[in-house]
Protein backbone atom coordinates (compact mmCIF):
# COMPACT_ATOMS: atom_id res chain seq x y z
CA UNK A 1 0.00 0.00 0.00
CA UNK A 2 1.68 3.27 -0.93
CA UNK A 3 2.09 6.09 1.49
CA UNK A 4 -0.81 8.90 1.56
CA UNK A 5 0.91 12.34 0.81
CA UNK A 6 0.78 13.16 4.31
CA UNK A 7 1.38 10.78 6.20
CA UNK A 8 4.98 9.88 8.03
CA UNK A 9 7.34 7.30 6.95
CA UNK A 10 6.02 5.15 10.13
CA UNK A 11 9.54 3.52 9.85
CA UNK A 12 11.82 6.48 10.71
CA UNK A 13 13.17 6.47 14.13
CA UNK A 14 15.12 10.21 14.69
CA UNK A 15 16.90 7.96 17.38
CA UNK A 16 18.84 6.04 14.87
CA UNK A 17 20.84 9.05 13.69
CA UNK A 18 21.93 8.97 16.68
CA UNK A 19 22.89 5.27 18.09
CA UNK A 20 25.92 4.26 15.06
CA UNK A 21 28.50 7.04 15.55
CA UNK A 22 31.03 4.55 15.57
CA UNK A 23 32.18 5.50 12.10
CA UNK A 24 31.79 9.64 12.97
CA UNK A 25 34.91 11.24 14.18
CA UNK A 26 33.72 12.42 17.94
CA UNK A 27 32.92 16.39 18.48
CA UNK A 28 33.79 16.40 14.74
CA UNK A 29 32.08 19.64 14.33
CA UNK A 30 35.19 21.35 16.72
CA UNK A 31 37.58 19.78 14.04
CA UNK A 32 35.94 20.43 10.97
CA UNK A 33 34.76 23.71 8.76
CA UNK A 34 31.40 23.12 7.27
CA UNK A 35 33.02 22.28 3.27
CA UNK A 36 34.68 19.75 4.75
CA UNK A 37 31.74 17.89 6.34
CA UNK A 38 30.99 14.44 4.90
CA UNK A 39 27.52 14.11 4.10
CA UNK A 40 26.44 12.18 7.12
CA UNK A 41 28.55 14.44 9.33
CA UNK A 42 26.05 17.31 7.39
CA UNK A 43 22.93 15.56 8.26
CA UNK A 44 23.54 14.98 12.14
CA UNK A 45 24.24 18.83 12.35
CA UNK A 46 20.51 19.14 12.24
CA UNK A 47 18.82 19.29 15.48
CA UNK A 48 15.35 18.18 14.38
CA UNK A 49 14.22 21.70 15.40
CA UNK A 50 11.44 22.06 12.48
CA UNK A 51 12.34 25.81 12.29
CA UNK A 52 13.36 25.83 8.79
CA UNK A 53 9.81 24.51 7.81
CA UNK A 54 8.07 27.78 8.75
CA UNK A 55 7.26 30.02 6.08
CA UNK A 56 8.79 33.07 6.64
CA UNK A 57 8.43 36.65 4.29
CA UNK A 58 11.18 39.24 3.49
CA UNK A 59 10.08 42.29 4.23
CA UNK A 60 12.49 45.34 3.84
CA UNK A 61 15.68 43.56 3.31
CA UNK A 62 14.47 41.76 6.59
CA UNK A 63 13.51 37.82 7.03
CA UNK A 64 10.15 37.71 9.12
CA UNK A 65 9.21 34.34 10.13
CA UNK A 66 5.58 33.51 10.44
CA UNK A 67 4.22 30.38 12.79
CA UNK A 68 2.86 29.01 9.72
CA UNK A 69 4.48 25.46 8.49
CA UNK A 70 4.56 23.52 5.32
CA UNK A 71 1.79 21.21 4.77
CA UNK A 72 4.05 18.63 4.80
CA UNK A 73 5.61 19.35 8.13
CA UNK A 74 4.65 16.94 11.43
CA UNK A 75 3.98 19.07 14.31
CA UNK A 76 4.07 15.99 16.62
CA UNK A 77 7.58 14.98 15.29
CA UNK A 78 8.75 18.10 13.94
CA UNK A 79 10.50 16.06 10.82
CA UNK A 80 8.75 16.29 7.16
CA UNK A 81 6.25 13.72 5.91
CA UNK A 82 8.16 13.89 2.41
CA UNK A 83 11.77 14.44 3.45
CA UNK A 84 13.30 12.27 0.29
CA UNK A 85 11.03 13.77 -2.46
CA UNK A 86 10.48 17.07 -0.71
CA UNK A 87 11.87 19.24 -3.61
CA UNK A 88 9.38 17.41 -6.53
CA UNK A 89 6.30 18.48 -4.32
CA UNK A 90 7.40 21.83 -2.35
CA UNK A 91 8.86 24.06 -5.27
CA UNK A 92 10.09 26.61 -2.72
CA UNK A 93 11.61 24.06 -0.30
CA UNK A 94 14.83 24.74 -0.12
CA UNK A 95 18.43 23.03 -0.23
CA UNK A 96 20.52 23.53 3.71
CA UNK A 97 23.90 24.17 2.17
CA UNK A 98 26.62 26.08 2.48
CA UNK A 99 25.07 29.00 0.00
CA UNK A 100 21.93 28.85 2.09
CA UNK A 101 23.44 29.27 5.11
CA UNK A 102 25.77 32.40 4.31
CA UNK A 103 22.60 33.77 2.46
CA UNK A 104 21.55 37.03 3.24
CA UNK A 105 19.37 38.13 5.04
CA UNK A 106 18.67 35.10 7.22
CA UNK A 107 16.47 32.99 6.81
CA UNK A 108 17.66 30.14 8.93
CA UNK A 109 16.59 30.86 12.60
CA UNK A 110 19.57 31.69 14.86
CA UNK A 111 19.85 28.32 16.93
CA UNK A 112 20.64 26.66 13.41
CA UNK A 113 23.96 24.60 14.23
CA UNK A 114 24.98 25.24 10.59
CA UNK A 115 24.30 28.90 11.92
CA UNK A 116 26.00 28.97 14.73
CA UNK A 117 29.35 26.47 13.43
CA UNK A 118 29.98 29.16 10.23
CA UNK A 119 29.77 31.99 12.92
CA UNK A 120 32.20 29.83 14.87
CA UNK A 121 30.31 29.16 17.82
CA UNK A 122 29.55 25.77 19.62
CA UNK A 123 26.87 24.00 19.89
CA UNK A 124 24.08 24.06 21.93
CA UNK A 125 24.40 22.13 25.42
CA UNK A 126 20.76 20.33 24.01
CA UNK A 127 21.74 19.63 20.61
CA UNK A 128 21.40 15.92 19.78
CA UNK A 129 24.90 15.45 19.35
CA UNK A 130 26.16 16.60 22.90
CA UNK A 131 23.43 14.66 23.96
CA UNK A 132 23.32 11.49 21.67
CA UNK A 133 19.54 12.06 21.80
CA UNK A 134 17.37 13.11 19.26
CA UNK A 135 14.70 14.00 21.68
CA UNK A 136 16.68 16.55 23.52
CA UNK A 137 15.80 19.74 21.06
CA UNK A 138 12.04 19.22 21.88
CA UNK A 139 12.83 18.58 25.73
CA UNK A 140 14.98 21.69 25.90
CA UNK A 141 12.11 23.75 24.16
CA UNK A 142 13.93 24.15 21.27
CA UNK A 143 11.91 22.96 18.34
CA UNK A 144 8.37 23.87 17.32
CA UNK A 145 6.85 20.87 19.59
CA UNK A 146 4.41 22.33 21.64
CA UNK A 147 3.89 25.66 19.65
CA UNK A 148 0.65 27.59 18.33
CA UNK A 149 1.34 27.16 14.72
CA UNK A 150 -0.95 26.75 11.80
CA UNK A 151 -1.22 25.17 8.51
CA UNK A 152 -0.10 27.11 5.51
CA UNK A 153 -3.04 25.53 3.67
CA UNK A 154 -5.42 27.46 6.72
CA UNK A 155 -3.82 30.71 5.80
CA UNK A 156 -4.38 33.50 3.22
CA UNK A 157 -2.32 36.83 3.95
CA UNK A 158 1.12 35.44 6.04
CA UNK A 159 1.74 38.86 7.02
CA UNK A 160 -1.08 38.47 10.47
CA UNK A 161 1.23 35.55 11.13
CA UNK A 162 4.33 36.97 12.21
CA UNK A 163 6.42 35.62 15.03
CA UNK A 164 9.24 37.34 17.13
CA UNK A 165 10.14 34.18 19.14
CA UNK A 166 13.50 35.02 20.80
CA UNK A 167 15.17 31.67 18.89
CA UNK A 168 14.33 32.82 15.61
Amino acid sequence: MPLKEYELEETYDPQSRFDDMKDIESEFWKKKSLEELTKKEWELLCDGCGKCCLNKLEIKGKIQFTNTYCRFFDTKSCLCKIYSHRFQKVNDCRDINIKAIREKPRWLPKTCAYILLDEGKDLPAWHPLKTKRADSVHRAGASLQGRKLINESEVEDYENYIVEWEDL
